[in-house]
């Protein structure tokens, strides 16, 4: 099977001040990172891994040095002429809650930023506001491009106040973006915003932290016939969630445990590497199933430790994967 891919990841690179629920500062970029080094430490010769974002001018140069040694990483798509980047503090209450404020705000990934990278085999979207991905570029990649298009929800569902809040929302525009998304991925939090009612009646409205899970498959179900080929939703402990139609057009619903460790240190970018071992998964396997294996492995890894370079190569990746799952 092939193991050198043209992989585009694309998203914002921020300068994360993170307290951890153990109470650990930790101060370092992050988002696009994860998923990029991840795919970068699968991948072999001949492979190419490209991050794609806007930063502020002080953070290019240390990024491009946290970045330089890991393989088949092109980095000429990390850019800062608008000296704009994000900047976000993380406080965790437990392993997977969080408390976030943003201070600093990328400009937004636009045609122009993906034109000369149009043959790329798939473009990994890792937003996490709602700003920073415009939908005119999806719409450019499913003219342009063959790639298949995977996007997290993390996106779409946050939005910044003007005092710098990191607050849910609604993705009342939904509709708009699944016709150019091929692969969804958003965990239950995400899918509560991305699954709503038309109207509320405001005097008995009740927020709801999370999508329950018998509503799940009718949310697939509506994003399956808008195009979106298959829908991953993260279910924390309990692993994943994998939708997609059969070739009878038939709703196939599969539950993909999580793949165990022994100890979390740190979970941030967890989702995002989720995302970028999915898109390799896939473009490895064709299956949306053994897909998320890859991206559970890369989500497990990941929250072993701090370090950015946690991530397990492809021999010892499918060994874990063939651990957890039996067989791939």
């Amino acid at each position: 099977m092939n193991n050198a891919f043209k992989i585009a990841v694309l998203g914002p690179i921020p300068k994360d001040l993170i307290v951890t629920y153990k109470g650990k500062t930790i101060k370092k970029y992050g988002c696009v990172l994860y998923p990029v080094v991840a795919l970068s430490t699968l991948m072999g010769e001949g492979a190419q891994v490209i991050p794609v974002s806007h930063v502020r001018k002080k953070d290019l140069k240390p990024i491009r040095k946290t970045l330089s040694p890991f393989p088949h990483v092109d980095l000429s798509h990390i850019r800062s002429d608008a000296d704009q980047g994000d900047v976000i503090s993380l406080k965790y209450v437990d392993q997977n809650k969080r408390l976030e404020k943003q201070t600093g705000f990328m400009n937004p990934i636009v045609p122009n930023d993906v034109a000369d990278i149009l043959d790329a085999e798939a473009f990994v979207f890792v937003p996490v506001t709602d700003f920073e991905v415009s939908l005119n570029t999806l719409k450019f990649l499913k003219a342009k491009s063959s790639g298949v298009v995977i996007f997290d929800a993390h996106g779409p569902t946050n939005a910044c106040s003007r005092y710098g809040q990191r607050l849910l929302k609604f993705w009342i525009d939904r509709d708009l973006w699944l016709p150019y998304i091929d692969i969804l991925k958003m965990n239950l939090e995400e899918a509560a915003c991305s699954w709503f009612k038309k109207e509320y009646d405001s005097a008995k409205m009740q927020e709801e932290d999370e999508l329950p899970m018998d509503e799940l498959p009718k949310f697939a179900k509506h994003c399956l016939k808008r195009g979106v080929k298959a829908v991953y939703i993260t279910l924390d402990e309990y692993g994943c969630a994998v939708y997609f139609n059969d070739a009878a057009g038939n709703l196939q619903e599969h539950f993909v445990k999580r793949i165990q460790v022994n100890q979390v240190v740190d979970t941030t970018g967890c989702g995002d590497s989720f995302a970028g071992g999915l898109a390799y998964g896939y473009l490895r396997t064709g299956d949306f199933v053994k897909a998320c294996y890859y991206g559970n492995a890369m989500g497990a890894q990941r929250c072993t430790s701090g370090d950015l370079a946690v991530y397990k190569p492809l021999p010892e990746t499918e060994k874990q994967i063939i651990k957890a799952y039996g067989a791939l």
